[in-house]
Order: structure tokens, then C-alpha cells, then sequence
């Protein structure tokens, strides 16, 4: 897997308002109503991790996850951190129909 060029990444990220490129890798903060809610959301955000074979950089304080995506073995960010990161958005803020 390829390296994205910072334009092809600025672009990628027009889709995801909530994320952010800096440090080599894409960033997102989620706040959730508290603890459970947010450790319920990273248990979700796993088994797609597992899924895809990709597994992000994160945290968690109380009711806040902080998750940083870049591709290890690419030395920066690719289209796999962006397939993470929509299936991502999904578990925490799925849209209703």
C-alpha cells in the first residue's frame, strides 16, 4: 500500500470534517455521554479493526477517545487509514435513514 500525497490526503479529509492530517497520520476526537458509552464505541471500533487487519493509535480518558490512523509499513498515511476511518465514523455517528 502506497503513501498518500498530503493533496490526496486534504482532499480525502473533506469527506471527514471531523478529522484532522499532522504528525504523519490522521487524527479524530469523539466525546461520548460517559465512560461505557465510549468504551462500548471502542469494542465496535475493534472488530472492524480486526476486519480490515489495521489497527489504530488511541486512547481513551473517561468519555473521550483520541484515535491517530497512519499505515506502519507505508511510513505515513494510505487509503486503508481512510477505509478505517469512515468505518469509524459509522460505529460513532451513524447516519439515520
Amino acid at each position: 500500500m502506497s503513501k498518500l500525497s498530503e493533496q490526496d490526503i486534504e482532499k480525502k479529509l473533506l469527506r471527514l470534517p471531523d478529522w484532522e492530517y499532522f504528525d504523519n497520520a490522521i487524527h479524530s476526537e469523539f466525546e461520548f455521554e460517559n465512560f461505557k458509552d465510549c468504551f462500548s464505541a471502542m469494542s465496535r471500533i475493534a472488530f472492524e479493526c480486526e476486519a480490515l487487519d489495521h489497527h489504530p493509535n488511541w486512547t481513551n480518558v473517561y468519555n473521550v477517545l483520541t484515535i491517530s490512523l497512519s499505515t506502519h509499513s507505508a511510513n505515513g498515511v494510505t487509503k486503508k487509514d481512510f477505509e478505517l476511518a469512515r468505518a469509524i465514523e459509522q460505529i460513532v455517528e451513524p447516519e439515520e435513514d
